[in-house]
């Protein structure tokens, strides 16, 4: 049997199925784990996927190019993803449009006060431009975020990074913030949690309660959207 694993490994490892089988096998355990615990904001299957992979690439002594050549399977799927989460937006397309003007204004806001905080923090701590400009979208889903860092002069492998971090960060706390600051709603909280958290927000308000979901699916959706018209425009004023 042991041989046989060690033929397996060898066999994978030189080839793209081994991105895609770690990749798979380690968020399904995540996720098995996630859900046995009742999935804690602690328990994130996310956060754990990203550490087990690092350590295994760090231990195997594998090249990033070589696991992302498999890997780049799931990423594509990021798109579709996205996509799929406006079922339950349609599902509520009365009660969204009658607070059309008011869910606007907060994702206006919203995503205006995470990407400026973020901005002055890191230029009052002294930190390049481009990493500025990489800073700047953090709050949308990673591969806008990388298309929006790119026209802004910055880093987009930087910019994916902050995304992740945010996503993760949001994800982890959200409950417990919400909590200290008593905020009840669940639309609200999930549409909170989607316009600093994109994806990764998104997927815990899902797991929460639909409602939650749903809001934070449309928060996620405007702030691609605003992030992609307003950021590279506002960067031309300085």
């Amino acid at each position: 049997m042991n041989t046989s694993f060690v033929e397996l490994w060898v066999y994978l490892s030189a080839t793209p199925l081994f991105g895609l089988t770690a990749t798979l096998a380690v968020y399904v355990l995540a996720s098995g784990g996630s859900a046995r615990l009742g999935h804690p904001p602690w328990a994130n299957p996310v956060l754990w996927s990203v550490l087990a992979l690092a350590l295994l690439l760090t231990a195997t002594g594998t090249p990033y190019p070589v696991y992302f050549s498999g890997a780049q399977f799931i990423h594509f799927l990021l798109g579709p993803a996205v996509v799929a989460l406006a079922w339950p937006l349609w599902q509520r397309r009365a009660e969204l449009r009658a607070r059309a003007g008011v869910l606007l204004l907060a994702a206006l806001l919203g995503g205006a006060a995470a990407s400026a905080s973020a901005v002055a923090i890191g230029w009052a701590v002294g930190l390049p431009v481009d990493v500025l400009a990489s800073l700047a979208p953090k709050s949308v889903t990673a591969p806008v975020a990388m298309g929006v860092a790119a026209q802004l002069g910055g880093i987009p492998a930087l910019a994916a990074v902050f995304a992740v971090l945010t996503g993760l960060l949001g994800a982890l706390t959200g409950k417990a913030l919400f909590g200290l600051l008593r905020v009840p709603a669940l639309p609200v909280r999930g549409f909170a949690l989607g316009t600093v958290s994109h994806g990764i927000g998104a997927s815990r308000a899902l797991q929460v309660h639909p409602d939650a979901g749903a809001y934070a699916a449309l928060a996620l959706g405007l702030q691609v959207l605003l992030a992609a018209l307003l950021l590279p425009a506002v960067s031309r004023l300085f």
